[in-house]
């Protein structure tokens, strides 16, 4: 366990260390959102910087708090006076050393002994895993930018010990989520979390866990998105937010968007979000509700949310009104899995035509002649390769790729198996086909010819007549019911994956008038959005307002 840490302590490279730095403007914001101001006598509160880094929240955290101690004490401090106000973490060995050295240097230029300042550093800061290092007490401030680092970057033995202790690390969630759990066990009665991270955990699926415990004990106070602007030093492919998470019973969130990144646009937005005068702010919304269980956050205006959940109480979702959503499948080596139909050389009973996301492009399926082995019977087992010499000499040719994948590796009898089962069956289902990212709802019918690719996501049905079940999909109405779920990817596009797709409400096939039926299957067939708009408007009993409202939500 020791050498998995130093691995890290010593790595090079700031991807491996999961580091990105904070803007100074973005950091003196989230000072003050988060209440450690120098007005405050901070000597008597307790700060925790869990990954400082080079100091970016660090360094101006210990001159407000040493602003603080002139105004209310009106002279210098000794070590023991301030040894106990922060405590602030740091794996990686070189820049602890030198973030340690300029602190140092910092405090004897603010009047501190030299005498003083090297053993109150010492105190202050550690070298060591802040997931795994003991801390003692609470604190009433845990603010900072925790650090990016993929679960594929950790050492095995570590990432095994952090996941026996934090119940958040859950899926593929990155490091920085067991990173807010410690933080908000850590907090004292009244203590407020103040951080910059990525927003994802806020509504896929791996933020699940910590959903729900932050809304169990805490209170989402404030909810910046700061996506599409320059918070940090260098450009980066995170989509960050501002979260002040308070221990406490669960209350309004105060949330601005996009702000601008000056220290006096800040300053002024600070005072916006920290006071509870809702009617004369323009910059800033006010939403109740949002941290519900595990739920993904709804983080529009009350509104919004007042409406998807009218919505959700009157009407059932997707799946539980008979239809099922699915993935296609994924091959782990699609070009050894992949070809033209036509020059596969394999039994005909052992390929299938494929259709992707490019096969869809138009709105209308436009097969473009791929094909996939099929290496599974009907029942779901694979096929035995000496049945079909045609099948085996091709997957033969090409074993180094095919055994090469982690799942042939872990199970070699199986090598030649597709990462997902194929069901020759769903070929011959109609369906509804989504592909994964897009701007606009793509929801494309599909007769029943070919088998869908992973990078689509497929609707069959039993009860719903699936073109009057497109025409829900393509409306206003869906797109604004993945908006407010789905986590937004740069240019405004969305990901429409199934857990999302889920979310849909619908009313019962059998709840729907003739009429009605006709009047959506028609308005599907044509693509006419504002028909199907029109439509669906009637069939949930909303005004042209209702969806207006929802459609501002999914362009916010």
């Amino acid at each position: 366990m020791r050498e998995a840490i130093n691995q890290l302590a010593a790595g090079d490279g700031i991807e491996a260390r999961g580091a990105v730095f904070t803007k100074p403007e973005v950091v003196n914001f989230i000072l003050d959102l988060s209440g450690y101001k120098a007005t405050s006598d901070l000597s008597q509160l307790r700060m925790l910087e869990p990954s400082f880094g080079g100091g970016d929240f660090l360094i101006p955290a210990i001159k407000r708090l040493l602003g603080s101690w002139r105004i209310h004490k009106s002279r210098n401090p000794t070590r023991m006076e301030l040894q106990d106000s922060i405590v602030a973490f740091e794996l990686h060995k070189k820049t602890f050393e030198d973030t340690r050295d300029a602190i140092r240097e910092l405090l004897t230029q603010e009047g501190i002994t030299e005498k003083d300042a090297g053993p109150l550093v010492d105190k202050w800061l550690q070298n060591d895993d802040y997931l795994l290092a003991p801390i003692d007490g609470r604190f009433d401030f845990v603010v900072g930018n925790p650090p990016y680092v993929r679960q594929e970057l950790i050492p095995a033995p570590l990432l095994r010990e952090y996941r026996s202790r934090f119940s958040t690390l859950y899926d593929r969630a990155d490091i920085y989520i067991p990173f807010i759990e410690r933080s908000l066990g850590l907090l004292g009665p009244s203590g407020v979390l103040g951080f910059i991270c990525a927003d994802r955990w806020m509504k896929n699926k791996y933020g699940g866990p910590l959903r729900k415990l932050v809304s169990g004990d805490y209170h989402l106070k404030i909810y910046v998105d700061m996506s599409d602007t320059q918070a940090f030093q260098s450009d980066v492919t995170a989509y960050p937010a501002i979260t002040i998470i308070e221990r406490g019973t669960p209350g309004p969130t105060h949330i601005a968007r996009h702000p601008v990144i000056t220290q006096e646009a800040l300053e002024a937005l600070a005072v916006e979000l920290t006071t509870d005068n809702h009617g004369t702010k323009e910059r800033v919304r006010f939403a109740s509700g949002i941290t519900n269980d595990s739920d993904p956050w709804l983080l529009s205006g009350s509104s919004q949310i007042e409406l998807i959940r009218r919505l959700e109480e009157k009407f059932p979702t997707l799946e539980e009104a008979g239809c099922k959503v699915g993935i296609g499948v994924a091959t782990g080596a699609d070009r050894a899995f992949i070809a033209d139909y036509e020059k596969l050389d394999v039994e005909d009973d052992r390929k299938l035509p494929l259709v992707r996301t490019r096969d869809i492009a138009s709105g209308e399926v436009g097969w473009l002649g791929k094909g996939i082995v099929n290496p599974f019977k009907d029942d779901g087992g694979l096929v035995d390769l000496s049945e079909y010499p045609r099948l085996n000499r091709y997957l033969e040719a090409r074993r180094p790729i095919i055994s090469g994948r982690h799942c042939a590796q872990k199970n070699p009898r199986n090598w030649y198996r597709t990462i997902d089962r194929i069901t020759p069956s769903l070929l011959r289902k109609p369906k509804l086909l989504v592909p994964d990212i897009k701007g606009q709802s793509h929801i494309v019918y599909e007769d029943g010819r070919f088998y869908p690719h992973h990078n689509l996501y497929y609707i069959v049905s039993e009860e719903w007549d699936l073109r009057s079940l497109q025409a829900v999909l393509l409306s206003s109405l869906s797109r604004a019911f993945i908006s407010v779920y789905s986590t937004k990817m740069r240019g405004g596009f969305l990901r429409f994956q199934a857990q999302y797709l889920r979310r849909i409400r619908i009313p019962e096939w059998s709840s729907l008038s003739d009429s009605m039926k006709m009047a959506l299957a028609d308005a599907a067939v044509s693509r006419d959005i504002a028909a199907c708009d029109e439509a669906v408007c009637t069939l949930f009993g909303l005004s042209l307002d209702d969806l207006d409202s929802l459609e501002m939500t999914a362009t916010r």
